[in-house]
């Protein structure tokens, strides 16, 4: 019987060395047939194709996609959605879903915008930010303190966070944002030619990968999603690994939030509609597998990207918006398939 990697996990939460079975001829040979199984195999080389594919075939209908200004907005708006899609990672390596992050993004930009009318804006955006954390653990406090799946709680908290908007704004607008505050200046512009957002999803994006991949925690995360039972009575705490996850995505969807209301200096009532489903769809496209137990913080990156452009796509067809959420959504759906596929040939082949 095949052992799952949680099985494998010491009650420290490593995974110990396996000894591997005898090496493929052709891949001893570095050969051009090993060295395309090699590139296939990537999680992250599938989704990375399908963009660079989308960018080819709208590029060449449209030129002006192709435009400079245009593609440094579409990457600013994947930068957004990556942030967030980061945390989302986590979650669905747990089997869970987190439905509110498009609330707490919400919260986060509304209260920064409220709260620089009287505050320090960096004070005022620091202080949303901690707000967000603490969203995403009243999100796990509540789903551990029932036993009840992260889905279920955020589906509450989902409906609850954006009548925060509402309480919060008063139903208005923001209004008195002292937008020629340093705060706007720096994170809301471009650093040789990229947008500020841009570089914080892309560090962002290095060091969630070596938390995810090289890390105690990490691996942790993904044991849980593997095998949870297994994990559980390997010692691994399943409902404070839980805890931290859903703190991570609320502290992630806010400083999106934050960094988004640098650049559009402006906040009204529809702020953060559908970003929770942009967020999930490009962790899904991205490669992350709905299953659990495996996950890419890159292929996130490339998933918002493919929103990005996808969005982006429609504009220039001329597509009615009202589509946009139809098209994401169906997308989200052919990848889940595709990964449902691939994993099962895959599995398959290994028995």
């Amino acid at each position: 019987m095949s052992q799952s990697r949680s099985d494998m996990l010491t009650p420290s939460g490593d995974i110990p060395l396996v000894a591997s079975g005898p090496a493929d001829p052709d891949v001893r040979r570095g050969g051009p047939a090993s060295w395309a199984r090699r590139l296939f195999a990537i999680d992250e080389i599938g989704p990375l194709l399908a963009l660079v594919v989308m960018i080819i075939v709208i590029g060449s209908f449209h030129d002006r996609f192709l435009d400079p200004n245009v593609l440094i907005n579409t990457v600013r708006s994947a930068a957004f959605v990556a942030i967030a899609a980061y945390g989302m990672v986590f979650l669905l390596s747990m089997t869970e879903i987190d439905l509110s992050v498009g609330g707490i993004y919400a919260v986060a930009v509304i209260l920064a915008a409220k709260w620089m009318s009287g505050l320090d804006p960096w004070l005022a955006a620091g202080l949303a930010l901690l707000v967000a954390v603490g969203m995403g653990a009243l999100n796990g406090v509540l789903a551990n303190a029932f036993r009840i799946p992260v889905i279920i709680i955020t589906l509450g908290t989902f409906s609850a966070y954006r009548g925060l908007v509402q309480v919060i704004s008063g139903g208005r607008p923001a209004s008195d944002i002292p937008l020629d505050s340093s705060f706007f200046r720096i994170l809301g512009e471009n650093v040789l030619g990229v947008p500020v957002a841009a570089w914080a999803a892309l560090i962002l994006g290095v060091a969630l990968t070596f938390l995810f991949t090289k890390t105690r925690f990490g691996a942790m995360v993904r044991a849980s999603g593997s095998n949870h039972f297994a994990a559980e009575f390997s010692g691994i705490p399943i409902r404070r690994i839980r805890l931290y996850a859903l703190m991570l995505t609320g502290g992630l969807s806010g400083l999106a939030g934050i960094l988004s209301f640098a650049y559009y200096q402006g906040a009204d009532l529809t702020v953060g509609v559908g970003f929770e489903l942009q967020a999930i769809a490009a962790a899904i496209i991205g490669g992350t597998a709905v299953s659990g137990g495996t996950g890419t913080v890159p292929g996130a990156l490339i998933g918002a990207l493919i929103v990005s452009v996808i969005n982006s796509g429609l504009v220039f067809f001329e597509v009615d918006p009202n589509w946009t959420n139809f098209v994401t959504g169906a997308v989200v759906v052919l990848a889940v398939c595709s990964d449902a596929v691939i994993r099962r040939r895959r599995a398959t082949r290994v028995t």
